[in-house]
């Protein structure tokens, strides 16, 4: 599950970068991509959703996305903060942000890491991450 202090970065943001992979492929394919997030799962939809390369790689049978949320604050040196989850993509269909019934990607995840969410992503020890994987 989330930390309180992720369950707050992902409830201030709405923009991710979404990995998906064509099932007869080995070319991953990165999107920035808005989400939303009810606690649980991840939905992401968009404009001609049915045609886009994110809909047609999990369409032709790979499931396993990665999705990540992350920003940079200004200062020196500028704070990073983020978090990578790894999990499944199933199309539903649901109302979108904007209204209208649409599919979409209702994304479970399995695993996710962050960094600087609850402190620094880099101390004198190095490199700070907090790996959760889920039951």
């Amino acid at each position: 599950m989330f930390t309180e202090a992720e369950l707050d970065y992902l409830n201030s943001n709405d923009l991710a970068r979404l990995g998906t992979v064509h099932a007869d492929s080995q070319q991953v394919d990165v999107v920035p991509v808005r989400y939303e997030f009810d606690g649980t799962y991840f939905y992401i939809g968009g404009h001609y959703m049915t045609a886009s390369r994110k809909y047609l790689n999990v369409a032709s049978g790979s499931p396993k996305v990665a999705l990540v949320i992350d920003d940079m604050q200004p200062g020196e040196p500028p704070a990073i903060r983020g978090i990578r989850i790894y999990g499944t993509a199933e199309v539903v269909e649901r109302e979108g942000w904007r209204g209208g019934i649409s599919k979409q990607f209702k994304i479970t995840p399995a695993t996710h890491w962050s960094w600087g969410v609850e402190g620094p992503a880099f101390t004198e020890e190095g490199f700070q991450t907090n790996k959760v994987a889920w039951a």
